[in-house]
């Protein structure tokens, strides 16, 4: 099911050529159905992941503001108690953090053996934000992919399997999710001024982002580019790709050794 949406490791890559909207599913019931579907069979493996507790998921959410991030949390473990479930964010660094590497505070938030972690925004913040606002030199924001495709080959190398979605939206999309965000009085919390000035500047995170997949799918860690101006279709697609993930990685509850014939229970 993953195939479709992967940027394909050292090849060229143009996030034009990608659509922000596909049609697989008959309608948003099938979409939701396909979710619940999906979310039921996560919760088992995540569980069995625990109790096998030696390897481990990493799932980085990465897209612009509205894409979805939390919605795709929400989506993919609404089934799955919190027993080995982490999620980290990324906002601005704090001075601690700024007196380290970049890697420093991400490190410190991997997954532990056994354990899922979901980055809501990432590392890649340190490629895009960082490269856009020109918080850092072209030298810097060069050497940073080298050494982010190095990190994430030690994560793997050291069993943890990598899953990178960008959630790829529509500059129209944004738009209406924005204003929802100002109308709703439920959502205007999550309204920020401060998203209309990176919404000015959709061009050069476009080609911020573009940059970031061709230097930074890996063989070890590709990304999935996720069609997501359709909530429930983004949903489907990234929990399917879950699901299959952990399927494949089967993991499988130990074997204690005890028996029942060993002890006696009144």
């Amino acid at each position: 099911m993953s195939s479709p949406y992967i940027a394909a490791p050292g090849a060229t890559f143009k996030l034009e050529t990608r659509p922000t909207r596909v049609e697989i599913f008959k309608d948003k019931a099938a979409a939701r159905a396909a979710i619940k579907d999906n979310a039921k069979a996560i919760s088992g493996l995540a569980h069995r992941l625990y109790g096998e507790a030696d390897r481990k998921l990493l799932i980085v959410l990465q897209g612009m503001d509205t894409s979805g991030k939390d919605g795709t949390n929400s989506a993919i473990f609404h089934r799955t108690p919190p027993l080995n479930l982490k999620v980290a964010s990324f906002k601005a660094p704090t001075k601690k953090e700024l007196a380290h590497d970049f890697l420093w505070r991400v490190h410190n938030v991997v997954p532990g053996k056994g354990e899922i972690t979901v980055f809501n925004r990432s590392h890649y913040e340190d490629v895009l934000v960082v490269k856009v606002k020109n918080y850092a030199s072209p030298e810097v924001i060069e050497q940073r992919y080298a050494q982010i495709n190095d990190f994430e080959r030690l994560l793997v190398e050291s069993g943890t399997t990598v899953l990178k979605f960008m959630l790829h939206i529509s500059h129209d999309t944004q738009g209406e999710r924005l204003r929802d965000r100002l109308i709703n009085p439920d959502k205007r919390w999550k309204f920020n001024p401060g998203d209309l000035d990176d919404r000015a500047l959709w061009p050069d995170f476009m080609n911020a982002y573009e940059t970031m997949v061709q230097k930074t799918s890996t063989q070890h860690a590709p990304w999935h580019i996720i069609p997501s101006d359709s909530r429930k279709t983004r949903g489907a697609i990234i929990s399917g790709i879950v699901r299959e993930t952990l399927e494949t990685m089967n993991p499988q509850y130990p074997d204690p050794g005890y028996r029942p014939e060993q002890f006696q229970i009144d």
